[in-house]
């Protein structure tokens, strides 16, 4: 993307455009590129409420799902950017039109007349004039309306103009924080206070003190491919201490931090909740989820700690003996570093010994060859497509007969000062069919891995190569997409559902037929040994309690903002009221989860933390489909890919029943975690 801020010349966001114009944008672009294409959409819907003619599927339902496609992409490379690329600018420019685009959809759902005509259409549909795909863009319609106050009286309407407005900038603004606080910390230690830290993370770290100028030791930040292995690795407990209390501190301390930030947009929720008739955001949230209810969730978040709770205590029984063997006393920054030393004695396992197998071009091109040999699709190096950034790649999907193109696939994989921690997948344009043809996707995933350096390609450890799986799971259900409609293709499925295509995908990193493909090391090209296979896959479910109370906790924190209650708390009391249950070690103070939790307050997934534990309940179930029949069996595969296609145009229960034959057994996970026997039923 251009630096420059200059509009002189044509603007080219405002022509049409197959592909993001990265190399033509500057920052100033998008500011009257998304007014214009909203002037455009507002006409269109215009003209949509001036029809003389009778309210139909074509002239309403259709009408309005293509009345912003302009608007929308554009829309999405700005918010990517911010993502993935930011800038003071492009904040700038992103705070000040997401109240717009806030106003904007506002002024769709809350429009009397608009919502008329679509409620014209929903009642008068007749069984069978519609095709599936056209009933559940027409339901996904009437229930936005329904759900988003289009039969408030006006003033309840303009309190929920005024609550969606602020709720735009204050998440955006929580992520600023974040990230702010992120890249402004970083701690410079002698070459003795380094000791353990792996080879890899050890020269990146002497790089980047190089970086920012000093002479000697090296410098650790709070950026994953730093934090986690000091965390893991670094003898000195004093520096693992003080960078896990930074790392925690993010968004709690400072001048400018999230601690009241959290609770307005908390209490925004809940007031939006409540005007719309809902007795918690939760509620509201759930209410268009595999789960349907908050009791729901408690429930289900309940019965796993039962499973989980007695194992975790094993674990940290475990630990504590390990850290009493070296005369300390457990702490938080001390778990990561004596799980590693208890998975090198229980399993012989190193993770950094695993990481010259696991070059990140290798992994790319395995996760390639395993889509292959499932979905018959291939992946081709594009080169003349422009990027917004040189670390960021694109490849060319193409499916089985060789002339069909499914998508483009955009990937960028290393940590930098506009990008904010951890890993994702978006896209640039959903899969739609208009007038013109099929629109195929642009997908693009993004993570944070270790950069190559002066003598090592970019290693990934274990995980990392599980995350890319993950991403990849979720770009495959976006670039298999097959339908007519944006809104409801690919990842447009209900919340809970959409993690089973990604969760599904890491399980083939644990198998021996999958290593194969890949994993060799960089520098002999051996592959792998299967006595490191078998370590792997034996060290699977290693503390597998603790990380169940672990993610079970961000479940139920994210419950207690949106639907237990947050009134009458201070934060450090309300995180003490989640966690004393969940946290099997004592809180540490001047650190919080909330400040920094991207997820549900920056992201989408307020109220749906939870998905992540459900959906793995799906893909336990559907990868012992795969078991049974082969990892790579042709029909398996073939049901899955359609479940793929379909995104969210058939209901998930419907198209899980589709794909299994059943419903997904819920022991499946408690299976494969080995909380329970295999036999078990």
């Amino acid at each position: 993307m251009k630096t420059d801020q200059s509009t002189k010349g044509q603007n080219p966001l405002l022509l049409p455009f197959s592909f993001p114009p990265f190399d033509q944008i500057a920052i100033d672009h998008f500011q009257p590129a998304i007014e214009y294409w909203m002037q455009v959409a507002q006409d269109r819907i215009q003209a949509i409420k001036s029809d003389s003619s009778a309210a139909n599927f074509v002239n309403t339902i259709e009408a309005l799902e293509k009345a912003s496609l302009e608007l929308d992409q554009v829309s999405s490379i700005l918010f990517n950017l911010h993502s993935a690329e930011t800038s003071e600018e492009l904040e700038k420019v992103t705070e000040a039109v997401s109240p717009m685009l806030s106003s904007f959809a506002n002024d769709i759902l809350l429009d009397e007349d608009l919502f008329h005509r679509v409620a014209t259409v929903w009642n008068a549909k007749e069984e069978g004039a519609l095709d599936q795909q056209a009933l559940r863009l027409l339901e996904k319609t009437y229930k936005a309306f329904q759900r988003n106050g289009a039969s408030l009286p006006i003033e309840k309407k303009a309190a929920l103009r005024k609550i969606d407005e602020e709720l735009s900038i204050a998440s955006i603004q929580f992520g600023q924080i974040v990230l702010q606080h992120t890249n402004a910390y970083f701690l410079h230690l002698s070459d003795d206070q380094l000791l353990g830290l792996p080879d890899q993370a050890l020269e990146a770290a002497r790089e980047e003190a190089q970086k920012r100028g000093f002479a000697e030791g090296g410098v650790l930040t709070l950026q994953y491919p730093s934090y986690v292995p000091a965390m893991t690795y670094l003898q000195d407990r004093s520096v693992r201490e003080q960078l896990y209390k930074a790392f925690g501190a993010r968004g709690l301390q400072g001048e400018k931090n999230n601690v009241d930030r959290v609770f307005r947009i908390a209490q925004l929720r809940k007031e939006r909740a409540s005007l719309l008739g809902y007795d918690s955001h939760a509620h509201f949230v759930l209410e268009e989820r595999m789960a349907k209810t908050p009791d729901n969730v408690l429930q289900f978040l309940d019965q796993l700690k039962k499973s989980a709770l007695p194992a975790a205590q094993k674990e940290l029984h475990a630990l504590q003996q390990l850290a009493e063997a070296d005369g300390v006393e457990l702490a938080k920054w001390d778990v990561a570093y004596y799980t590693e030393k208890h998975k090198q004695q229980l399993f012989a396992l190193d993770s950094e010994k695993l990481k010259p197998y696991f070059p990140l071009d290798a992994v790319l091109n395995g996760a390639f060859e395993v889509a292959q040999r499932l979905y018959g699709i291939s992946f081709q190096r594009d080169p003349s497509l422009p990027v917004y950034h040189p670390d960021v790649a694109v490849y060319k999907v193409i499916d089985t007969d060789g002339e069909r193109i499914l998508s483009w696939l955009y990937t960028d994989f290393f940590p930098r000062a506009g990008k904010r921690a951890g890993a994702w997948m978006t896209s640039f344009r959903d899969q739609y069919q208009d007038e013109h043809g099929t629109h195929r996707p642009l997908i693009s995933i993004v993570c944070n891995f270790t950069p190559p350096s002066a003598t090592r390609p970019s290693l990934l450890s274990f995980q990392e190569v599980t995350t890319l799986f993950h991403e990849f799971g979720h770009a495959l259900h976006g670039m298999l997409a097959e339908g007519r409609y944006a809104s409801i293709n690919g990842t447009h499925v209900y919340w809970d559902f959409v993690e089973l295509p990604s969760q599904l995908m890491e399980n083939w990193c644990y198998e021996a037929q999958c290593l194969a493909l890949f994993a060799r090391h960089y520098q002999t090209n051996e592959l792998i040994p299967a006595e490191e296979v078998a370590r792997i896959r034996k060290a699977a479910n290693h503390m597998e309690g603790l990380q169940t109370l672990r993610q079970l906790s961000f479940g139920r924190l994210d419950l207690q903002w949106h639907h237990l209650g947050f009134d009458h708390f201070t934060l450090e009391a309300l995180e003490k009221e989640v966690m004393q249950e969940l946290d099997l070690l004592p809180r540490v103070e001047g650190t919080a989860t909330s400040t920094a939790f991207s997820h549900i307050f920056q992201g989408g997934y307020a109220a749906g933390y939870y998905s992540y534990k459900w959906a793995e309940v799906l893909d336990a179930d559907a990868f012992e489909f795969f078991k049974e029949e082969g990892i790579f069996n042709p029909k398996v595969a073939k049901a899955f890919r359609s479940l793929l296609e379909a995104g969210g145009q058939i209901p998930p229960d419907e198209l899980y029943r589709n794909f299994r034959g059943r419903d997904a057994d819920p022991k499946a996970l408690l299976r494969r975690a080995g909380l329970l026997p295999s036999s078990a039923s």
